[in-house]
């Protein structure tokens, strides 16, 4: 369709727009499932793809809607990552269901919102073909919702215009304004407009499928005038098999007739679908296809200050189209810095709150310090959102919660909210310090453990020096702290422990010379070059879990700033290469210490017009180029891997080489499942031997896991298969499972603690809405607060759904 309307707002506001479509749909649906399979399409990915104040942070920001594909939206296009960047879902966002009678009135002017200019036939290219043309140009834009404009100002005649682009998808648009006068006087109103095609056609597709799936698609052919019309169905696609190719159809005036056809995987990818109405209509449906197998992962990461030659062992017994290369490069410490503070959002907890305000808080003075401007705007919404979550956090907070957040409320000092959190917050540190000087404590605390946390009490403490009190008051917890590390001195025999008290700034002299000694003596060399500091057994953190190599190598450059000696870009070829832009360097803690380190180190912009090359046993797999636009990103290079099972070598190049560009290499594999027992952990999914096309059955969960340990359970669901939330919220009510969340191909079943020796079993009401032969994704069990791709992964099930 893509018709240009523009909308008239009058009335002398400041004025927020919002188009929503599915008011109302414009067919008849065959049966129950097409209708619950389109309306599951789209209607929640907004939702799931962000909790509630990531939601609010992404109504601040202009047009999240996807542009068509052909041509970009005369209104700003939604970012695609960067600086804040919140993507959008399939389906696009939306703010709600908001109804007229929800909406704020006032005497006076109102707000009219009208449909200036509307084409109300078809597109061009459909009235060519009705009058004998060409075929129609195939529908392939469906955004739920494409128009967010927060903020548009009228002019002196109260009036403004907004012209947009109409998706491919038919339904009846509604368009939201809500305005404000200067003056605070507000209104609102709703309108609608149609859009539809005399006769359509729609097919029913999943957005995803397995490699190896068939699945009966159902294609709706929609008569929606008063006459009875014969024509021809064609369909089409790439990527797959059709049992059938098309043939005659008769629909009857204001009807609908169903053709079925089945659609065969073969490989991952994805899979082109078309169907066409004779020459009024034709659709284009895009099916992503997932490799049928267990994910295996080999990586390799280092530094770009010279070529790197490599061996990788690719996993054996690939299936055929599985094996993909990945190589992200990471332009120092600004790409790290850009990337965090898109991707720090989307973490939770309270380390990784505190590591999100503290980022914020830092930005804006680290990115020109290295060559790029903040974008202030974005850095303030997200320092709002980041605001919320840590004020949860700060109402009765622990010392040990008191120490990381005290920091990072303090990076801003013009929020007099957050300035004032600092404070208090520094008071509970220093008034927890004991006359030994050290800092917490419990009984069980070995004394490793007990340094560690009076050092990240003593930087806490020093984080607030703003007044002569405060000053005061971090020297005297500084001098007390030093006194308990001298006199531990001889029993601090780990790099690890030895660096978190030099990162202190608490130590000086000859004892800052025995404790670099011993960092010194811990550093390690791994295969690539790169240098890391090892962790000793029973070695542990603050909180009491045992830090990562990539945390200890951070501690380590901190502490060894200005010593000449120190290998301190081989530590920051580790770091460079350790990072993963979704996880970072692991949890909060880590990437608290871990981005301070390369902030450190990598201060040099990298200049522009380096040529990146992947290699394979010499043959060149992938290219890339840091030019201009591209130096303050993270460079992502992605190829076809095939045939890269068993040994081979592979090298990847910059051109001029520069030492602050890390890399990180992942190649990725599916292989034939096999389930490993063991671990404390079994999961046993029992798919009914019955299933039927809109008839609910049950599937039988049994699971086994420590006792005392709360677990979640995430049941993979293959395509059109839709689990019945009222019967989970039934489970809920009855406390046989605490929470539980659903997602297109899962269900996420969250399990309170069972006694010892207890096993958790329970049936899940599920309903096929999609025939043919199914695959589902792996099934994961494993402790409730572990992330995702650490959780244990049982076989897929096959499902025949007839």
């Amino acid at each position: 369709m893509k018709k240009l309307i523009v909308f008239t707002l009058t009335g002398a506001f400041i004025i927020g727009v919002f188009l929503l479509g599915g008011a109302r749909r414009q067919y008849s649906p065959p049966s129950m499932y097409a209708r619950q399979n389109e309306v599951a399409a789209g209607a929640a990915d907004f939702d799931q793809a962000f909790g509630k104040e990531e939601r609010e942070v992404a109504k601040s920001m202009r047009a999240l809607a996807p542009p068509p594909p052909s041509e970009p939206m005369p209104i700003a296009a939604a970012p695609s990552g960067g600086l804040g960047g919140l993507g959008v879902g399939r389906g696009g966002g939306g703010i709600g269901d908001m109804s007229a009678s929800s909406l704020g009135q006032f005497k006076g002017k109102t707000n009219k919102v009208a449909v200036l200019k509307k084409d109300a036939a078809p597109s061009e290219s459909a009235s060519d073909a009705e009058s004998g043309g060409a075929e129609a140009a195939p529908r392939a834009w469906f955004p739920e919702t494409f128009l967010f404009e927060p903020l548009i100002v009228t002019d002196a005649a109260g009036r403004a215009n907004v012209p947009v682009k109409v998706p491919d998808r038919l339904t009846t648009w509604r368009v939201l304004a809500l305005a404000h006068a200067r003056q605070g006087a507000q209104a609102g109103a709703v309108a609608s407009f149609l859009g539809t095609l005399p006769t359509y056609i729609e097919p029913v597709t999943p957005p995803m499928l397995y490699a190896g799936d068939s699945v009966r698609v159902p294609v709706q052919v929609v008569n929606t005038t008063a006459e009875d019309i014969t024509s021809s169905v064609r369909f089409q696609s790439s990527g797959a098999t059709l049992s059938a190719t098309g043939g005659p159809v008769r629909v009857p005036g204001a009807g609908n007739a169903i053709q079925y056809v089945t659609l065969t995987t073969s490989k991952p990818g994805s899979v082109l679908m078309k169907a066409t109405l004779g020459d009024t209509d034709a659709v284009e449906r895009t099916i992503d296809v997932l490799p049928a197998g267990k994910r295996e992962l080999v990586s390799r990461g280092g530094s770009l200050a010279a070529p790197r030659t490599f061996e990788l062992d690719g996993p054996a017994n690939a299936l055929p189209g599985s094996e993909q290369v990945r190589l992200r490069v990471f332009p120092g410490a600004l790409g790290l810095v850009r990337s965090e503070l898109s991707a720090a959002p989307g973490r939770g907890g309270l380390a990784e709150d505190a590591y999100l305000l503290q980022v914020l808080g830092r930005a804006p003075a680290l990115l020109r310090a290295l060559g790029a401007e903040p974008d202030l705007a974005t850095i303030r919404d997200l320092s709002i959102l980041a605001t919320q979550r840590v004020m949860q956090h700060a109402r009765a907070p622990s010392v040990d919660a008191a120490t990381m957040l005290t920091e990072a409320s303090l990076q801003h000092p013009d929020n007099p909210v957050l300035a004032r959190l600092g404070e208090r917050l520094a008071n509970q540190v220093a008034s927890s310090q004991r006359p030994d000087g050290t800092c917490q404590g419990a009984n069980g605390w070995s004394l490793q453990r007990l340094m560690v946390t009076t050092s990240e009490c003593v930087r806490a403490v020093q984080a607030s020096k703003a007044s002569p009190k405060a000053a005061q008051r971090a020297k005297a917890v500084s001098l007390k702290a030093s006194g308990a590390f001298e006199r531990n001195l001889a029993r601090i025999q780990d790099g690890y422990t030895a660096a978190a008290v030099l990162a202190s700034g608490s130590v000086s002299g000859t004892v800052a010379d025995a404790l670099k000694a011993v960092v010194l003596a811990g550093i390690q060399q791994g295969d690539d070059g790169a240098k890391y500091l090892e962790v000793n057994k029973g070695t542990v953190r603050s909180d009491g879990a045992m830090p990562s190599r990539a945390e200890a190598t951070a501690l380590a450059v901190l502490a060894l700033q200005g010593d000449d000696k120190a290998p301190l870009a081989d530590l920051g070829t580790y770091l460079l290469a350790g990072y993963n832009p979704i996880s970072g360097w692991g949890d909060g803690r880590a990437n608290l210490v871990c981005l301070r380190a390369v902030s450190e180190l990598f201060k040099d912009a990298v200049p522009a017009g380096v040529q990146l090359t992947l290699e394979r046993d010499g043959k060149v797999m992938a290219e890339g180029l840091i030019d201009a636009s591209k130096i303050q990103q993270v460079i992502s290079l992605d190829a076809n891997a095939s045939g890269s099972s068993g040994k081979h070598t592979w090298s990847v190049k910059a051109n001029p080489p520069v030492a602050g560009l890390g890399y990180s290499l992942t190649l990725v594999a599916y292989t034939p499942w096999r389930d490993t027992p063991g671990g404390g952990l079994e999961l046993t999914t029992e798919v009914p031997q019955k299933l039927e096309v809109g008839k609910a059955a049950e599937l039988a969960v049994t699971a086994s896991m420590p006792g005392g340990l709360l677990t979640k359970v995430r049941l993979a669901l293959p395509a059109g298969v839709q689990a019945d939330a009222n019967q989970l919220s039934q489970l809920v009510s009855s406390n046989v499972i605490t929470r539980f969340e659903t997602e297109d191909g899962a269900i996420t079943l969250h399990l309170p603690a069972l006694a010892n020796g207890a096993v958790f079993k329970t049936k899940i009401r599920v309903i096929p809405t999609l025939a043919g032969r199914l695959q589902s994704g792996a099934s994961q069990l494993g402790p409730e607060y572990a992330a995702l791709a650490s959780l244990k992964a049982f076989a897929p099930k096959t499902w025949d759904i007839r």
